[in-house]
């Protein structure tokens, strides 16, 4: 798809399930892998990010099966911590951060060398904070100019650190745990502040030796990993596109279906209620360790407001969508502290302000995040989009389009298939023109 057209609509109601989580869908492949049996997981992330995980693993040694009906149901058998083989060419990431650097966590305690790669906008995506601490533990690892895809990983006899995030980063945090999953003896890692738990999830239900004191995570090498019977909830980075919608479109209604409402999460739906969106969580329940649920919101006016400080590390996913608002809102958004979104798959920052702009949008600029001015800056207008085939960016831009005068055209939104491939057929069910 390489151009979608996006018209104005009148309001957006009905229900939607949204695709199984990415974070837990990556996370729960990585430990069936390193499982003593056959693991089931339903609800896998039909994403192309999760699909690269899957094709490392199946490369690596693990027995990957998935059903072709596109019931997200797949069958992962693994062959312990020891088990892994080395793979006969390099393994591809695709565009997906979260698979390198989870699996460079693992890799760097193998008894093989492997090198992994990924696509362009990948490899320039930055690794030194995954390969410091991993290096620290024993690893050797080799990338271009010190920092960047591909890495040539030589497995090494890990040992245990006690290890503090310079930034909070729950990828680099997941790679230390699962490398600690090699080391002899107990690795610790400390975070400034608290990043999303599915890696810690995962790891108590699949049985790992795993410790949380305060902001502090303790793991013991040497576990026997047992498989097991999991359901990936729905994405709630998702399904904040159709909650947007909701606010952008008067008269709109909508319930979003089994989507997971995990504490460090779920901060998105506390900035929303308190800038006036009318939530409604119901159906609540634990599947694996992970918290689900229905979620219904109903068109209500903005306030906006300012997201900055810890909160940003918690909604680093949301932004985009939450920034995308902005000229939707009473007083505007501003976004703080948010540097992180440079180094994305895009430059979000940059394209944010690129994008709405060309909209008519009324926004600053600044190194670390975006001042975006609310409804007294005047309606939006159509225009020609570039997400830079960014998935994230092509669906906020896609909602923040609806609401504009006049079509606008997404360039190259097939890139939503990293995410969401479904999503601009979700969102056509559910619009009124």
């Amino acid at each position: 798809m390489e151009k979608k057209t996006i018209t104005p609509a009148r309001t957006i109601s009905g229900t939607v399930e949204v695709p199984g989580d990415k974070s837990i869908s990556h996370r729960y492949a990585v430990l069936a892998a390193l499982a003593e049996g056959r693991s089931e997981i339903e609800g896998y992330s039909a994403a192309a990010d999760c699909r690269s995980t899957l094709d490392c693993l199946a490369q690596l040694g693990a027995k990957i099966e998935r059903e072709a009906n596109g019931s997200g149901r797949v069958a992962i058998t693994g062959a312990g911590l020891g088990g892994l083989r080395r793979p006969r060419r390099a393994l591809g990431a695709g565009n997906s951060g979260t698979t390198m650097r989870l699996l460079a966590g693992v890799l760097a305690g193998q008894s093989f060398d492997t090198t992994i790669t990924g696509d362009a906008s990948l490899r320039r995506r930055p690794m030194r904070r995954v390969m410091e601490p991993l290096e620290s533990m024993g690893a050797h690892i080799r990338a271009r100019d010190s920092n960047f895809a591909p890495l040539a990983i030589h497995g090494s006899t890990l040992r245990p650190i006690q290890y503090t995030l310079p930034v909070p980063s729950a990828q680099v945090k997941s790679a230390v745990l699962l490398a600690g999953l090699f080391a002899q003896g107990q690795t610790s890692v400390e975070e400034p502040v608290r990043t999303r738990d599915h890696t810690e999830v995962a790891l108590v239900e699949f049985g790992a030796n795993l410790q949380r004191i305060g902001r502090t995570l303790r793991i013991t090498g040497g576990a026997h990993l047992q498989p097991r019977h999991l359901i990936v909830p729905g994405d709630l980075s998702s399904a904040v596109f159709f909650l947007g919608a909701a606010m952008v479109l008067a008269e709109s209604q909508i319930l979003v279906h089994n989507v997971g409402l995990n504490p460090t999460r779920s901060a998105v739906l506390d900035v929303f209620t308190g800038w006036g969106m009318p939530i409604n969580i119901v159906s609540v329940h634990s599947e694996s360790g992970e918290l689900m649920g229905d979620v219904s919101v109903r068109h209500a006016p903005l306030s906006g407001g300012v997201i900055e400080g810890e909160s940003v590390a918690q909604l680093i996913d949301e932004l985009p969508m939450i920034a995308a608002l902005g000229p939707y809102t009473e007083g505007g958004v501003e976004i703080r502290n948010a540097g992180e979104l440079r180094v994305k798959e895009s430059d979000r920052i940059a394209v944010l302000a690129e994008n709405l702009r060309r909209m008519g949008a009324t926004i600053e600029e600044r190194p670390d995040g975006l001042r975006i001015a609310g409804r007294e800056a005047g309606r939006l207008h159509g225009a020609e989009l570039d997400p830079h085939d960014d998935h994230r960016m092509a669906m906020a831009l896609a909602v923040a389009a609806l609401g504009a005068q006049g079509p606008s055209v997404i360039r190259n939104a097939g890139c939503v298939g990293i995410s969401y491939p479904q999503f601009f057929a979700s969102l056509e069910g559910l619009v009124e023109r």
